[in-house]
């Protein structure tokens, strides 16, 4: 079993651009599926709700841990804490990382989330294969929205 996911695509825009889709709370929460209550801020807990059909009953927090301009974005979350009924406070987050890097107006953005080795045992396998392919399908989200 591993520990992370990575996920990479190219996005024909410039990287400041794909970086304001990532990083302005409401241009991720149109590509990403969440309404977003508060700009990220570092240091500080964003707290939404899941707008995407099917999962409109889960909450969207993360901790936002660095914004580094216009190439490096962090956040940890608790992954795939779908069950409404579930605390998932006390569980391990894991750390989600994006990196943008632009050659002639291509930007390639790499997205790693990793931790998910500390996550209860019943929990490990289902979260990671979600995700694994929940950042495929973000991936694409976001590279829509900014090329169109």
């Amino acid at each position: 079993m591993t520990n992370s996911i990575e996920k990479k695509i190219e996005i024909n825009a410039p990287r400041q651009r794909v970086w304001t889709a990532l990083t302005d709370h409401r241009q991720f929460g149109t590509w990403f599926g969440v309404n977003i209550k508060d700009a990220f801020v570092v240091g500080q807990v964003s707290n939404g709700q899941i707008t995407i059909e099917g999962f409109t009953h889960v909450k969207w927090q993360s901790t936002i841990k660095a914004m580094e301009e216009p190439a490096y974005f962090a956040y940890t979350w608790h992954p795939y804490a779908i069950e409404p009924d579930v605390d998932y406070s006390r569980e391990p987050e894991t750390l989600v990382e994006f990196w943008l890097e632009e050659k002639a107006g291509v930007t390639r953005v790499t997205v790693r989330e990793t931790g998910f080795d500390k996550l209860p045992a019943h929990r490990l396998s289902a979260a990671l294969q979600a995700n694994t392919h929940g950042w495929a399908f973000q991936l694409e989200n976001i590279r829509k929205y900014v090329e169109n």
